[in-house]
């Protein structure tokens, strides 16, 4: 293994926590409907749990509601059951074979504890670059002990991998900024 693919590889895989991240702000409302905030909802389907998007039709609405329309009639109480049941707090009636999922309005102890969860999970991302940093530069100093690379080689991949963390943590924190305008815009 080389510097180059200690660096590539190390590259592949902040850039795969910034994609979790996205995925996990994603998940957080900021008062407008949208329907990826059910993505990540199990539904018991016959004995077995798949995602809500695989049982039913996911549709807005409106601009704070989201419309959910099982494809098997006999579905419609296990779906509405599991969003009840689901971890955003969220109160689904049903009419007729649609289900409507109304989005409570944010108050603003609300959306300040939003912001609070918000830079939690920036936190963890950026706990998860840092830890691939460290792995990084543990290979790096393996194959200086190796003799597979020169001190001053090893140096310059410190710096680069340094390079890509401060990158990549830039961006985590712009991508914070902007959930947190989100969030407080009423």
């Amino acid at each position: 293994m080389s510097t180059a693919d200690i660096k590539k590889s190390a590259d592949q895989k902040m850039q795969k926590s910034i994609e979790a991240f996205r995925n996990d702000l994603a998940k957080i409302r900021t008062g407008r409907a949208h329907t990826g905030l059910l993505d990540h909802i199990q539904v018991d389907y016959y004995g077995s749990n798949v995602p809500i998007s695989q049982v039913a039709n996911l549709t807005l609405i409106d601009s704070r509601t989201i419309g959910v329309q099982p494809w098997e009639k006999k579905m419609v109480q296990a779906v509405e059951k599991a969003i009840r049941e689901s971890d955003l707090g969220l109160n689904p009636a049903t009419n007729g074979d649609v289900i409507r999922v109304p989005m409570p309005a944010l108050t603003e102890e609300r959306r300040r504890e939003l912001v609070k969860v918000v830079k939690t999970e920036a936190e963890d991302a950026k706990v998860s670059v840092r830890n691939l940093r460290r792995d990084a530069n543990e290979q790096l100093k393996k194959l200086v002990k190796d003799k597979e690379v020169s001190e001053d080689d090893e140096r310059r991949a410190q710096d680069d991998v340094q390079k890509l963390t401060d990158k990549f943590v830039a961006e985590i924190d712009k991508l914070v900024q902007t959930k947190e305008g989100e969030i407080m815009t009423v």
